[in-house]
């Protein structure tokens, strides 16, 4: 997402928040931030609404601290006023919306990083969304290896041939470097897998490369470890081949922080959003 995208958005989501009269806790309209996620019916995100709220109570939260039904009156296209349901949100239970939606929509996205920033700040928000964009490519490059792996257990591969897959793959991407002279340049320990260290990019490279395998191993029906292996070089080189074009070289890229030390701080300052966005006052 660009600068000015961000910065658009966040002064979308800063238009819509209010504050409590008295205890000056900020807090959303559903139905106001239902626009902003791109959502059209108040069905569906009553959907969401309620997947939030369990995820509420299982981080030992009470959901009427942070989701507060309401009663709202709105005015029609006649010009009279009906009356609708709505919740007030606090930011915490914004952010378990935003947890709970598809990410695949930018405004899900930015929403993820928006309500977990306190000050909301631009540039931290940036910096946000951009170390979820790297988890969240981690975890692709999980789910699509671990789908290989079994796709080629069943066509007569064990773990080792896959592990051998995978190291030519990482030859193939990183011209010509193995998975360990990678790890070598990187200071890697043996234990630690390479891709907790590339950068976002690079593991999107190998995503892309793996699910290319995924596709044609099915497709073409290759069995044996000799024809897998030759697929799996071939679309490493051919990824490789597509960030060449572009002036970039996998292995000259610098490393990034460890993805689980990321990981770890992110769960550590999702466990504080609650604390900080304070508790809706009791219903009178």
């Amino acid at each position: 997402m660009k600068k000015d995208e961000v910065r658009q958005m966040t002064k979308s989501f800063d238009s819509i928040s209010q504050r409590t009269p008295d205890e000056n806790i900020e807090f959303w309209f559903a139905r106001d931030l239902m626009e902003l996620l791109d959502y059209s019916r108040w069905e569906n995100f009553q959907t969401v609404l309620k997947k939030a709220i369990i995820s509420c109570e299982s981080t030992g939260c009470d959901p009427n601290d942070h989701f507060r039904d309401v009663t709202k009156m709105v005015r029609v296209g006649s010009g009279a006023e009906r009356s609708v349901d709505d919740f007030m949100l606090t930011r915490y239970a914004c952010y378990l919306i935003s947890q709970n939606g598809d990410p695949r929509k930018e405004s899900i996205a930015f929403a993820q990083s928006y309500f977990a920033i306190q000050t909301r700040k631009q540039e931290l928000i940036e910096d946000r969304m951009r170390l979820q964009e790297r988890v969240e490519a981690r975890e692709q490059l999980k789910e699509a290896e671990k789908t290989l792996s079994q796709n080629i257990y069943e066509r007569g591969v064990d773990s080792a041939g896959f592990g051998r897959i995978r190291s030519m793959g990482d030859a193939a991407l990183f011209g010509g470097h193995t998975t360990q002279a990678m790890k070598d340049k990187y200071g890697i320990i043996q234990t630690r897998s390479l891709a907790d260290f590339l950068p976002t990019l690079v593991i999107a490279a190998k995503n892309l490369a793996t699910e290319i395998t995924n596709y044609n191993v099915i497709q073409e029906d290759l069995t044996k470890e000799p024809a897998i292996a030759a697929e799996h070089i071939q679309n490493n080189e051919t990824v490789r081949d597509m960030l060449g074009q572009r002036g970039i070289k996998p292995e000259d890229l610098p490393p990034e922080e460890d993805i689980k030390k990321l990981e770890r701080r992110v769960k550590s300052e999702d466990k504080k959003i609650a604390k900080q966005s304070g508790k809706l006052p009791s219903s009178k």
